[in-house]
């Protein structure tokens, strides 16, 4: 057995937000490969958790989604 890693995983390419129960500082990260898949997502979770659009990931760095807000 060796040390674990102690780099950073890279993100696979596609859409995440963050959800999380109300009241909480940690969620979980949900990647979606479409915008339309992403706010079906969206639309699921925002009735019973708190939903943050984290951006739009490409070769490993997070970019913004211009027509959406970056909050919940």
């Amino acid at each position: 057995m060796g040390r674990p890693s102690t780099k950073a995983k890279d993100l696979r390419d596609g859409y995440y937000i963050e959800v999380r129960n109300k009241n909480q500082k940690t969620g979980i990260k949900i990647r979606r490969d479409t915008k339309k898949q992403l706010m079906l997502a969206i639309e699921e979770y925002k009735e019973s958790k708190e939903v943050i659009v984290l951006g739009k990931s490409v070769n490993g760095k997070m970019k913004d989604i211009p027509d959406l807000e970056g909050g919940s």
